[in-house]
């Protein structure tokens, strides 16, 4: 893929990548009441031009974005010496294609542990979800370096 083709959705996928290849994961930002909550995640997947990710509907992350769903996907690049601000209204994939999502997500290599969590029988769901009315900053400490609209 040259840089004459690539999307902005790809290219927010390769930089999502990069964060899990240096750092091992991104961080995920809700809102909880008035108060700023950050967890590590590493699930993402480039489907059809979208960006998923996906959080257990049992969590308190679930809860909170649905109440707020303005969320921030941050992660580090360049050795530390760069990072991603991907934010915008979090969006859940639901009813049917929703299950579809969920159970391709699971299918994808490199999570074993989603896997177990989520497996058919435990009662826990893996809900889906892309941001719209977003953006993705690839920035340097005092610097945007590059800013797409997703």
């Amino acid at each position: 893929m040259n840089n004459e083709t690539i999307t902005a959705a790809q290219k927010v996928n390769q930089w999502l990548n990069q964060c899990v290849e240096e750092s091992g994961t991104f961080f995920l930002t809700t809102i909880d009441g008035n108060r700023p909550k950050s967890r590590p995640i590493s699930f993402h997947m480039l489907k059809d031009g979208v960006n998923y990710f996906g959080v257990g509907q049992m969590k308190e992350v679930y809860r909170q974005m649905k109440e707020n769903p303005y969320v921030e996907i941050t992660g580090l690049m360049g050795k530390g010496k760069q990072f991603i601000r991907y934010y915008g209204k979090a969006v859940f994939e639901e009813g049917e294609d929703g299950a579809k999502l969920s159970k391709e997500a699971l299918e994808q290599p490199g999570y074993p542990v989603m896997k177990k969590i989520y497996a058919e029988g435990t009662g826990h769901i893996f809900a889906v979800f892309h941001l719209e009315e977003a953006v993705c900053e690839k920035r340097a400490m005092m610097a945007v370096l590059e800013k797409l609209e997703v």
